[in-house]
């Protein structure tokens, strides 16, 4: 089916907008100034350093790297430039410890990245554990927590911050981890730089970036064109993002009020049986599409109320339309049904013969996410009781506003599993109606006391207040409800307010200025969202990824972490290390359980553990730059409960599972690891790489990881899946020669030794054979592994230029 259309964007609009930025740029280099600018100390953490970290989600003073008990890891935009990567999300897997990726969707704009056992995902439905700020505004969506990497311009981003541990002053979802994304400014960052590239996956890109200043005045722009075909069958995307800033500042006082754009147009496949996979590397299984729109406005600004104590805030707007198709099979094809008989020759005859007789289905759905807010904080840098002392006092207030409608087509399915419409006054109906209101409240102290320059104390704390409003209704589409609430509306309604305080100690000590140990205590927590809340009755599942049917109590999910570490470096930074322990504990952790192929609802499953270590080594000798990590992760369920899985082989007659405390969670792997390389062969050529290799994980589905691959079931039926996917290794290089100081050719090859392998996937029945073509009769559907396959090799070339 045709994805739904918007007003595009063209190149034709960005070129005049690059030209007359490039104007300003020319115009601020050549003008006279007054004088040198007036550093303030208030921008330091917008530098493209890492002796500074931002310890507050607001712009503020910071501390040293070696005042914060915790593990830190930063880049900033020339890392990023180097590496050729394609996003954030791809940056972060590249390069940081303890990450790995899920490719649940199989785009490159869409990636699961999990940090120690926690998600930040685009994807409706997975449990979210950490917490994404850009410029100080939290961009976890409010419909689900997610996080959509395809809205956050790379080409505009300054510095990246990832820090461990439940810091409960980064607010929810700070359950695993926080990500801190700032921003250019063209008091930072001037000059023009356009960049193309093209290849592989008919690939092409255009990127272009101006700043600059004018007095005190400084401007930024950015914009990104990408499209793609993809490498899989009914896989392109199409990627708008435009970033603009405008500020000023003088010693006292910065301000900047910067707008995001982003239109993008992205097809995921997502998981594909194992057969198919093997019967062609490219096929997909029911292709989903997603298209986000995006407009992001945000005013920010720090005022020094006096030397050493600073004010800061923002006020943003955050406004997200998403239109979704999601290709299915139909879970009640020829299903359970006991009413009177279908001719399932004219399906079209009725809602029920619609339903029953027709094996393909289409999610139609459109969310529509206003997001308005305010932050305020205040940063005191004078000495208390003869200590050293930096506290911070905060609040910030958050009012989101989502709506949500969904409709179900019903037909038949072409060769490549598109829908074949149905013509029938029965379909397209709509199956859900939904209305939503978030308030979230947050004030936050955190204190960093240093009786001396060997021993740094931090204490925080946060209180957060969280109230959801729900209003709508669902309809009853399980053939098997016929004459018992098939087609019947359910009200859905609730109004639910969580609350919490989570404390944190912390202390770091550095006998030297070149070593740190330190430790710490955390706590944050985690509110149900709208659709958890919506989707939490396992008597009435609802269907992947945006269904809803009824209203009952979730809890609040409750992290407590412990951490201990050490970093180092030698004092002529030619060798740089580091090494955490982590261990946290989730109370009322929040998982979706799968009661179907395409249904299933959220629930408390007890408590969950995940604990490890990271190892990081890196340095630098003559030309060579080199880095090398290992994480290790113990991802585990700490409670006993129930899971639906009919497709594996421990399964009972009911088709449930018993999942047990030390059952691993899936796709999460215990061990990864990466070496990364970058040689200067000359002044002028840089040449790299690096290698990604990560142990195997468990499949959703096998929640109990007890499935055996020639088993069967409760219910007799055979089992072809392992219910797991085994490890891998990925080699990339990249390489950049300047031709000049103003032009750079630069190339990629992602996947050296075209290595097949997955990153995610589910143990589910298949509904085709291994050619694509359709099982017409369910009963015979195979129980087999359904993976997202990693990428094929893959070459890209470009040009850059700088004026």
């Amino acid at each position: 089916m045709k994805p739904l259309a918007f007003s595009k964007p063209t190149l034709q609009l960005w070129t005049p907008i690059y030209c007359a930025a490039a104007a300003m740029t020319t115009l601020a280099w050549g003008a006279d100034p007054a004088g040198e600018l007036p550093s303030n100390p208030a921008t330091a953490t917008e530098l493209p350093q890492v002796t500074v970290i931002s310890n507050t989600p607001l712009e503020g003073l910071g501390l040293p790297l070696n005042q914060i008990p915790a593990s830190v890891q930063t880049a900033n935009s020339k890392d990023m430039e180097n590496q050729q990567t394609l996003g954030i999300a791809d940056y972060l897997n590249n390069n940081f410890s303890g990450v790995n990726v899920s490719e649940s969707a199989d785009n490159p704009f869409q990636l699961d990245i999990n940090y120690h056992g926690f998600t930040a995902s685009p994807l409706l439905g997975t449990p979210e554990g950490l917490s994404i700020y850009v410029d100080g505004v939290r961009v976890n969506e409010s419909f689900g927590d997610t996080v959509n990497w395809d809205l956050i311009p790379q080409n505009a981003v300054s510095t990246v911050t990832l820090m461990s541990g439940s810091n409960p002053v980064f607010g929810l979802n700070t359950l695993g981890g926080a990500l801190s994304l700032r921003t250019k400014s063209g008091h930072d960052d001037p000059g023009t730089e356009l960049e193309a590239y093209g290849g592989s996956f008919g690939r092409r890109s255009f990127e272009g970036e101006t700043g600059g200043e004018l007095g005190n005045f400084d401007y930024f722009f950015a914009g990104t064109y990408f499209d793609e075909d993809g490498w899989r069958q009914n896989s392109p995307s199409r990627v708008y993002q435009a970033f603009g800033k405008v500020g000023w500042q003088n010693d006292k006082t910065d301000f900047d009020l910067s707008y995001t754009y982003a239109d993008t147009s992205l097809y995921g496949n997502g998981a594909t049986p194992q057969s198919m996979l093997d019967y062609s590397y490219t096929s997909s299984y029911t292709p989903d599409y997603t298209a986000n729109l995006l407009s992001f406005v945000n005013l920010t600004g720090t005022q020094f109320l006096a030397d050493k104590l600073l004010l800061s805030g923002n006020v943003f707007y955050r406004h997200l339309i998403t239109n979704a198709v999601n290709g299915n099979t139909n879970d009640s094809y020829l299903q359970d049904y006991t009413g009177p008989p279908f001719d399932c020759a004219t399906p079209g005859t009725s809602l029920g013969a619609l339903t029953y007789c027709t094996p393909g289905q289409n999610a139609t759905s459109r969310l529509a996410q206003n997001t308005k807010g305010v932050g305020l904080q205040v940063t005191d840098s004078q000495d208390l009781l003869g200590w050293a002392s930096q506290a911070t006092l905060g609040a910030d207030f958050t009012d989101s506003d989502d709506s949500f409608a969904q409709q179900y087509q019903y037909g038949g399915l072409t060769p490549n599993r598109l829908l074949i419409y149905t013509a029938s006054p029965y379909n397209n109906e709509t199956v859900i109606s939904l209305s939503g209101q978030n308030k979230i409240y947050g004030t936050y102290f955190t204190d960093t006391l240093s009786p001396s320059k060997m021993l740094h104390f931090t204490l925080s704390v946060r209180y957060n207040q969280s109230t959801e409003t729900l209003n709508g209704y669902s309809v009853d589409t399980d053939i098997g409800d016929f004459g018992d609430g098939f087609n019947a509306p359910t009200t859905l309604s609730g109004n639910h307010t969580f609350s919490h305080v989570n404390p944190a100690f912390g202390f770091t000590v550095t006998p030297t200025d070149t070593l740190t140990f330190y430790a710490n205590y955390n706590e944050a927590s985690r509110a149900p969202t709208v659709i958890e809340l919506g989707c939490a009755n396992p008597q009435a599942p609802c269907g992947l990824p945006n269904d809803f049917a009824s209203d009952p109590d979730l809890k609040q999910v409750i992290a407590r972490t412990f951490e201990v570490g050490a970093r180092g470096n030698l004092a002529d930074q030619r060798l740089n290390w580091s090494a955490d322990l982590f261990h946290t504990v989730n109370q009322n952790d929040i998982q979706f359980v799968a009661s179907a192929i395409n249904a299933g609802y959220f629930d408390n499953v007890g408590s969950t553990r995940r604990q490890g270590l990271d190892l990081s080594l890196g340095g630098k000798e003559g030309p060579l730059k080199w880095h090398v990590t290992y994480s290790y992760v113990d991802a585990t369920y700490q409670s006993t409960f129930e899971v639906s899985a009919e497709s594996n082989s421990t399964a009972d007659a009911n088709g449930d599972i018993l999942v047990r405390p030390g059952d691993r969670i899936p796709l999460i792997p215990k061990h990864t690891g990466r070496l990364i390389l970058d040689y200067e062969i000359t002044p002028q050529w840089d040449f790299g790489g690096n290698v990604i290799a990560t142990s195997g994980s468990y499949l959703h589905g096998n929640e109990n990881n007890a499935n055996q691959a020639g088993g069967t079931n409760g219910e007799g039926t055979y089992v072809v899946g392992s219910g797991w996917i085994a490890g891998h290794a990925v080699v990339n290089l990249q390489s950049t020669y300047r031709v000049s100081k103003r032009l750079e050719l630069f190339a990629r090859l992602g996947n050296l030794f075209d290595r097949r392998y997955a990153t995610a996937g589910f143990l589910t029945s298949s509904s085709f054979n291994p050619n694509g073509s359709l099982i017409s009769n369910p009963d015979n559907w195979p129980n087999e592994n359904a993976v997202s396959p990693g990428a094929p090799r893959a070459a890209w070339g470009g040009i850059r230029v700088r004026f």
